[in-house]
């Protein structure tokens, strides 16, 4: 999901499975309410979370466009062939971190582990893998695949309400090992409360059922 915790208006937009509403005007839920709430609370309040006294958000998502631009770093870097790394927010994960980084790292795929699927094709893991990125409602947000090659796909998850987005990167390197390389991060931001490992990981577990497997769990 796109992270929306500006420092600048002290505003934190969440949108989660959890959703409040009460009555009369909309309140926009501040990232120094958020941090004084008891732990209980806060582990349990997904980001973006906009607590409603009406419906009026509906008019806050048609007025402001909260999209962000997409960074022009994305795709494969053509130094030292990988994914971007992630900046230094805590709203981005990627394959190409250290795995020292607990924050950004997160393990590749392989989509065929120890040969148990005979000869799998990386075009029959890529149809695979459209597949499930169409088929799987990780969270609230819809995805659009925008980029297509044939080692390289790129999908905006778009938010409905604020139209907060993410960029989704899945890459197969070249050579003969079996491995998907991703990165998944919000435009805006610094806060994701781990929405984008828990897309990353609905999607892993649905390419499990296929056979896939992650290099090592998360």
């Amino acid at each position: 999901m796109a992270s929306m915790a500006l420092r600048s208006s002290s505003y934190l937009y969440t949108t989660h499975e959890q959703r409040s509403i009460v009555s009369s005007l909309p309140v926009i839920v501040s990232c120094q309410q958020h941090q004084n709430n008891n732990n209980n609370s806060t582990d349990q309040m997904g980001r973006r979370e906009i607590i409603l006294r009406s419906s009026g958000v509906a008019l806050v998502g048609a007025i402001f466009n909260f999209s962000g631009k997409k960074p022009d770093y994305l795709g494969v870097q053509k130094n030292n062939p990988s994914l971007a790394l992630c900046p230094a927010t805590k709203n981005c994960i990627s394959t190409a971190e250290d795995a020292s980084d607990l924050t950004h790292y997160a393990p590749p795929w392989n989509y065929n582990p120890d040969g148990r699927r005979g000869n799998k094709s990386r075009e029959d893991a890529m149809e695979e893998l459209l597949q499930v990125i169409q088929s799987t409602k990780a969270d609230k947000s819809k995805p659009r695949i925008v980029e297509k090659k044939d080692d390289y796909v790129r999908v905006e998850y778009e938010f409905p309400i604020l139209g907060l987005v993410d960029d989704v990167e899945f890459w197969f390197p070249p050579g003969k090992k079996p491995i998907v390389e991703y990165r998944s991060a919000s435009r805006l931001g610094n806060f994701d409360f781990d929405a984008n490992r828990k897309r990353i990981k609905a999607l892993r577990l649905e390419l499990e059922k296929k056979g896939w497997a992650s290099e090592n769990s998360f």
